[in-house]
């Protein structure tokens, strides 16, 4: 069982309950809360966590959310962590405390007041939103992929304007359907494809009046390729694919301005676009700028290999932490494998402070990486002492990138249950759609 508020024991608190700060409080829970060595709380917005790399699923609808979500309150119960539900406003560093804002339900009806927590030691994991880079219409008339909500949202607007082209029975030719991607990073070349595989899937359950080839899908990158930062190779591969799907590319000119009909690109050309989803850059949340501690231009706290702030009781990784790497002037780049291995480094050194044991230096290990195209493939590379760099193409890349997914469960419920999760969604296959209808 967890410790009351008031123990004597040393108490560290979570702020964010994503995959990173998830996995800590887990492993965290099931050493020292367990043993009572520790009281560990976690603190989030929200009651349930999704894998944030799933969003773009939810947001074609290939993957219902209800059904992969975690509930923060029964993950404390199974594994000895405290769950606080709320939203980090501040931090009273000389006190020791992190004040929370009050939660209210859709009325505006206060649930829970305003509170402060205290802390022994701080650890923030709030992750990152997505950088619009002020670009003039991207907040008014785009879509952004952070949360599942927002991926909700864009699922709803699109069969909205299925069902809308489905009732228009005077109309004998089919209708299209104009969706702009800005951003060709993974998120942005995976909803692509799986938006393809959502046209097909929405044309067999009899949505079809807009054929799979009149859902037009525009997936814009200012750079000169799409997935600039992962090797070539394989963003040639990637473009080879979305190519035969027949997603429209177009690279090497920023977003001017988005308008509520579509984008107008730095180079005069305007593409059309009914929807519209951003998803290129990064920024940490803007109230960690408030902290008294060093930031960055995108707001990430700066750590040193320890994953410490300048406050010695005050540590941050994954997305909304600058951690240098080895090599002078570089970060650790913000993906779920960073977010992973810190989760791991960081509860050893957690254990370590409380043990007088000096703290462990955290070094990125590059495994790869992994696109996925809906079903339609997957390309990658994996990165091993070993064996170098392993291309990775079709049928076997998309065996190991859902192995990631799995290997996400198996840190936050053990081999058996995930196992048993496993076998729940074959046997669901059978029985429900293979795609969202609403």
């Amino acid at each position: 069982m967890s410790q009351p508020e008031g123990s004597s024991l040393p108490h560290i608190v979570v702020v964010g309950g994503g995959a990173g700060g998830l996995e800590l409080v887990t492993r965290l829970g099931r050493t020292l809360g367990k043993r009572q060595r520790a009281r560990v709380t976690l603190v989030d917005a929200n009651m349930t966590h999704i894998w944030k790399p799933l969003l773009h699923e939810v947001a074609a609808g290939s993957l219902n959310s209800t059904e992969e979500e975690l509930n923060y309150v029964a993950q404390a119960k199974w594994n000895h962590f405290n769950f606080q539900l709320g939203c980090m406003t501040g931090v009273d560093r000389e006190q020791r405390q992190l004040q929370l804002a009050p939660v209210q339900d859709e009325d505006g009806t206060t649930l829970i007041p305003a509170r402060q927590l205290n802390y022994d030691y701080l650890v923030i994991a709030v992750g990152s939103n997505t950088n619009d880079f002020n670009t003039t219409g991207a907040a008014q008339h785009c879509i952004f992929l952070d949360t599942r909500a927002q991926a909700e949202r864009f699922h709803t607007r699109l069969i909205n304007q299925y069902l809308k082209a489905q009732v228009r029975g005077e109309m004998a030719s089919s209708e299209s359907i104009n969706v702009a991607i800005i951003g060709a990073g993974a998120t942005g070349v995976e909803l692509a494809a799986e938006l393809h595989h959502a046209a097909l899937m929405l044309r067999s359950y009899g949505l079809d009046r807009v054929r799979p080839e009149d859902l037009n899908i525009n997936l814009v990158e200012a750079g000169p390729r799409i997935l600039p930062a992962l090797p070539e190779r394989i963003a040639v591969t990637a473009a080879a694919t979305l190519d035969k799907l027949g997603v429209h590319t177009h690279t090497g000119s920023p977003v001017k301005e988005v308008q509520a009909d579509g984008l107008l690109l730095a180079d005069g050309q305007f593409i059309p676009a009914s929807l519209k989803v951003w998803a290129a850059g990064i920024r940490a949340p803007a109230f960690l700028t408030e902290m008294g501690l060093e930031t960055n231009r995108i707001n990430q706290l700066v750590v040193d290999k320890t994953l410490r702030t300048q406050d010695e009781r005050i540590f941050a990784f994954g997305d909304c932490a600058a951690c240098p790497l080895d090599e002078p002037g570089k970060f650790v780049p913000p993906r779920a494998q960073a977010a992973h291995q810190q989760a791991t480094l960081l509860s050893r050194n957690l254990i370590n402070l409380l043990d007088g044991k000096p703290l462990k230096q955290y070094r990125y290990r590059d495994h790869g990486s992994l696109i996925s195209l809906s079903t339609f493939s997957a390309v990658g590379n994996l990165m091993g002492n070993l064996t170098g760099s392993v291309m990775l193409e079709g049928w076997l890349a998309r065996m190991f990138y859902i192995s990631l997914y799995r290997m996400h469960q198996m840190a936050l419920y053990g081999i058996p249950r995930t196992i048993m999760l496993m076998v729940s969604d074959r046997i669901g296959r059978g029985t429900e759609p293979r795609l969202k209808l609403h």
